[in-house]
Formats: C-alpha cells, sequence, structure tokens
C-alpha cells in the first residue's frame, strides 16, 4: 500500500493499483501509523458522547484497550482531567502518535470535542450512521456505549473518523446570522397562515380586499377599530376614510371603497368571532416584530458579506444579498474546496447508484446522506435563477420542451452554479458569461438593498466600501461607472432629491479610485 495519501477529486480509473484505498480519503491513517513505527506506536481514543457525561478509552491501532472505557462529566475539571490521563498514557505506553476519534452526537460532543482540542489533541468524527454499521457485525441486537466505543475505534482504523474544517469566528458568526433568519422567514410564514385562518373566521373574505394583505397601511388598522363587518358598513366610506385621515394613514380611496363593498356583501362570522379578532391581532403583532427582526438580520448579513470575497456573487444576475449570504455561510472559506465536485459532493447534488451483476442504475435519486442546508440553499439559488435570470430560464424552458423531470432541471442548474460560482469566488472574478451580455453590478445591488431596508447611510457607506474592497481593480471601472450613472440620476432631482445619498455615492466612487466627483451649486445641471 502507498504511503501517499491519494487526492480525493482524482477519479478512480486515474489511479494506480498500488494508490488505491478502500477508506474514505480524509480519513486514511495508515501512513501516520507507519510513521509513528507501526500500529503498536499509534493510539486512538474513543469518544461516545451523551448530553451530560461521555464515555471513552484509549486502544493501540490492533485494538488493544490502554484505558478501559471510563466515563467524564461535561464539566471543566473532569475534562481537563481525561485529557491530563490521556496525554500520561501515551508516555507511559510508549504511543509516538495518536488521534482521538469522536461520534457526532447533536450538540453533545462538543464540550469534549473542545477540551481534547485544546489540550493538543486532532480530534476527528466519526458519523452516528458509520459506527452503527461497524457495530452491527459484531453485535447486531446488543447496543451498548462499550459497544459502540469499539465500532468507533473499528471505524477510525478503516478511515472513517474524517477531520473536519474548523471555521473562524467569523464565518461561525455569519452562519449563525443566516441560519437564525431563516428560522425566523419559517416562523413568519406559519404565523401569516394563523392570521389568515383567525382574520378569516372574523370577517369573511376581508382579506381578499387587499392585494398585498401584508405591506397595507390599511388593512389591520381597520380590524383594530371595527370590530365586525357591522362595524364597517355603520361608519360608511366617509366614516373609515375621516378615521385614516385622523390616524395620518396614508390610502387610497378606491381602496376604501372595495372594503365598504366588501362589508356590505360579508358572510355571517364563525361562532366566537371577537376572540378569533383578538387573536389575528396578536399574531400580527408577533409576525411584525419579526419581520422587523429579519430586516435587520438582513442588514446584518450584508455587512458580514461584504467583508468576504462571497460578494463577487452578486454580480451573477439573479442572485442577491441574502442568497449570496446564505451560500457563504453554509460553504465557509472557499479554501476548503479543492475544486466545484467538492461542493456539490459535500451538498450530495449526485444521483445514488444501484448496480449488481448486470444491473446498474447509475441516475438513481439524490442521495440521502449529505450536508441538507448547503443543498437546501444550492437548490434555492436554482430556483431564483430559474426564475429570474434569462439564460437559466430558457435552458429551463427548453429542457422542459424536450420532457425533461423539472427536478432534473433544477440539480442541472444548481451543478452548474456551484462549478461558476466556485470559480467566480476562489479565482476572485466577477460574472462573466458567454451567453449572457451584462452582468449585475455589485456596488449598485448593494446600494438597492441598502435603500430598500432604509439602513443608516454610515452603516451603508461601510458595506459598500468593504465590497469595493473586494472587487478586482480591472473591473472597478465598470462598477463605477454604475455607480456614476446613479449619482448623476439623484442630482438632476434637484433640492428635492435624495441628497445624502449622492454624497455616499461620490464617496464610494473615490472609494473606486476614479477620482473627485466635482459638485454644482443647486439649480446648475450636469453637461449631457
Amino acid at each position: 500500500m502507498a504511503s501517499k495519501k491519494p487526492r480525493s477529486n482524482r477519479s478512480k480509473k486515474s489511479r494506480s493499483k498500488g494508490d488505491e484505498f478502500l477508506q474514505k480519503p480524509r480519513g486514511v491513517v495508515h501512513p501516520r501509523v507507519q510513521a509513528a513505527g507501526g500500529p503498536q506506536f499509534f493510539g486512538i481514543i474513543s469518544v461516545d458522547c451523551a448530553k451530560a457525561r461521555s464515555k471513552w478509552m484509549l486502544a493501540d491501532f490492533y485494538g488493544n484497550v490502554l484505558i478501559p472505557p471510563t466515563e467524564v462529566a461535561h464539566n471543566r475539571v473532569e475534562l481537563e482531567l481525561a485529557v491530563r490521563q490521556a496525554r500520561e498514557a501515551l508516555g507511559k505506553h510508549g504511543l509516538k502518535d495518536c488521534l482521538v476519534a469522536i461520534e457526532r452526537t447533536g450538540r453533545y460532543h462538543h464540550p469534549i470535542k473542545n477540551a481534547f482540542r485544546a489540550g493538543g489533541f486532532e480530534t476527528r468524527l466519526v458519523h452516528p450512521y458509520t459506527s452503527k454499521q461497524f457495530r452491527q457485525p459484531a453485535d447486531p441486537d446488543d447496543k451498548t456505549d462499550d459497544n459502540d466505543l469499539a465500532a468507533i475505534h473499528l471505524a477510525a482504523v478503516n478511515g472513517f473518523a474524517l477531520l473536519e474544517a474548523a471555521p473562524t469566528e467569523e464565518w461561525r458568526e455569519l452562519q449563525l446570522v443566516i441560519r437564525q433568519r431563516r428560522d425566523l422567514v419559517r416562523k413568519c410564514s406559519s404565523l401569516c397562515c394563523q392570521v389568515r385562518e383567525h382574520l378569516d373566521a372574523a370577517f369573511p373574505g376581508y382579506a381578499a380586499c387587499f392585494d398585498k394583505l401584508w405591506e397595507s397601511n390599511v388593512a389591520f388598522r381597520l380590524v383594530r377599530r371595527f370590530e365586525s363587518p357591522q362595524a364597517f358598513r355603520e361608519q360608511g366610506v366617509s366614516g373609515l376614510c375621516k378615521y385614516l385621515r385622523d390616524e395620518k394613514v396614508r390610502f387610497q380611496k378606491r381602496t376604501v371603497d372595495v372594503v365598504y363593498e366588501w362589508a356590505q356583501n360579508a358572510a355571517a362570522p364563525d361562532l366566537a368571532a371577537a376572540r378569533h379578532r383578538l387573536i389575528a391581532l396578536a399574531l400580527e403583532d408577533d409576525r411584525a416584530r419579526k419581520n422587523q427582526d429579519i430586516r435587520a438580520l438582513e442588514r446584518d448579513i450584508a455587512y458580514r458579506l461584504s467583508k468576504t470575497p462571497y460578494v463577487l456573487l452578486m454580480s451573477f444576475p439573479g442572485i442577491n444579498v441574502v442568497s449570496a449570504g446564505d451560500f457563504a455561510g453554509e460553504m465557509g472559506p472557499i479554501e476548503n474546496y479543492a475544486n466545484p465536485k467538492a461542493i456539490t459532493g459535500r451538498a450530495g447534488i449526485f444521483p445514488s447508484r444501484y448496480q449488481s451483476d448486470r444491473v446498474d442504475r447509475p441516475n438513481g435519486p439524490l442521495v440521502r446522506r449529505a450536508n441538507r442546508a448547503l443543498r437546501a440553499v444550492i437548490m434555492g439559488i436554482a430556483d431564483n435563477l430559474i426564475l429570474c435570470n434569462v439564460y437559466f430560464r430558457n435552458k429551463a424552458a427548453l429542457w422542459k420542451m424536450a420532457g425533461k423531470d423539472p427536478r432534473n432541471s433544477h440539480t442541472k442548474v444548481a451543478c452548474r452554479f456551484c462549478r461558476i460560482g466556485f470559480h467566480m469566488v476562489a479565482g476572485r472574478h466577477v460574472f462573466h458569461h458567454p451567453s449572457i451580455r451584462e452582468r449585475s453590478y455589485i456596488l449598485d445591488k448593494l446600494l438597492a438593498f441598502h435603500i430598500e431596508h432604509q439602513t443608516p447611510l454610515d452603516e451603508a457607506l461601510r458595506d459598500l466600501y468593504h465590497a469595493a474592497d473586494q472587487i478586482p481593480k480591472k473591473d472597478r471601472a465598470d462598477e463605477a461607472a454604475k455607480l456614476d450613472e446613479t449619482f448623476r440620476a439623484t442630482r438632476t432631482r434637484g433640492k428635492t432629491g435624495p441628497q445624502p445619498l449622492s454624497e455616499l455615492i461620490a464617496l464610494v466612487l473615490l472609494r473606486l479610485g476614479v477620482g473627485k466627483v466635482e459638485s454644482k451649486p443647486s439649480g446648475e445641471k450636469d453637461p449631457t
């Protein structure tokens, strides 16, 4: 067996006979065992984790137990004692190298993993499915902690204890922010369904009066003031308009006309309609608070994204701040990926295969075991590209006309995005594609995002500065030309236009190195 670790991005056919491994490439430890002087000088610490305590043991590569299964509570004193005991055992038994194989168990494995990593040990993770497969041949009907430790040891020996790239604090915070936002979006969607249900029970058909119920200034203001369709009818159009004017709510009279017409023909409400109304208003307050939290998180995502090369993905037509932030948060540093196939492999965007004798089904459904969060983000981006990107929308239409399964089309778009996105982020390039004449402009998108989210100007300027630093120098002139176009459009509006916005754009243009933008006296037009 060769002592050199094989490259994971080479196909099996391209490897020589002496360069083939049955184990997972990232988990192979045989070269280290040979370097240590033999299996008897290489130790493996196996750890089976639980909520409040874990069980661990030390054995050499052969499986000879040096420290029997020992419980350790998840507190600082006992964890430090376990690390000290393991280090002393290495010297006592003459072990020259060692690794720690820990079974991944929700979040319960983090305390002991952090303790051994802080103690200078290399920590690797074993998937519970892997340890289960190694336990079943020997103990199919006997599941104990000791048997699990033996299975974890076998998994590590056979190369299934895998290294996990340790994220930095900045990347971890970005991941937590995007996941918190995603969780709030799901909760908001659930609340919207509940609000509609209770609103329809108290005011049957009322929600249909508004094209965009959640963006309307009028809908819930009227519900808070008037307790039933009968109250709407008693006020009449003039009374409803007077109430809205007194409350200084912006509205259009035709909207009030539609509401009054509904009230004239509204069906009878359900039993306990008053309680349904109160519940709907309480849920709507909760939804509004969560929506404000989402917008704040999105501004935070924009800030964190602008400091990473993933901000270059915004030059990809069809990808916005949130999509790029989600992708960056779940991916982590691009340096962790050797090529685009490493991304699709981690996300499980490739078909499963069943082959036995002459039967071969190579194009089965997507593999079941993958990083589901990363896969969901990539497939969501594929949906956006099919909807918003002209090239991919046309490709999807052609595939549909050819009778292709829509799921296959989405997967193909996802794989193409991974390939293009990898080269953009890893190579620090903006989007260029022979089939698309114009790309999107990063700073223009980011500026529009901050205008929509009403971000304070100092925060918007900070994010634009960070994003400008990520843009390659050869593409800054194009970005500056687009910003200059926006700058001139704001200045032609005169004193009533958004003057702070024009000042912000001027500062960013200076950051891009296009020279100072001369200001004109009020009322003087720019030359055209």
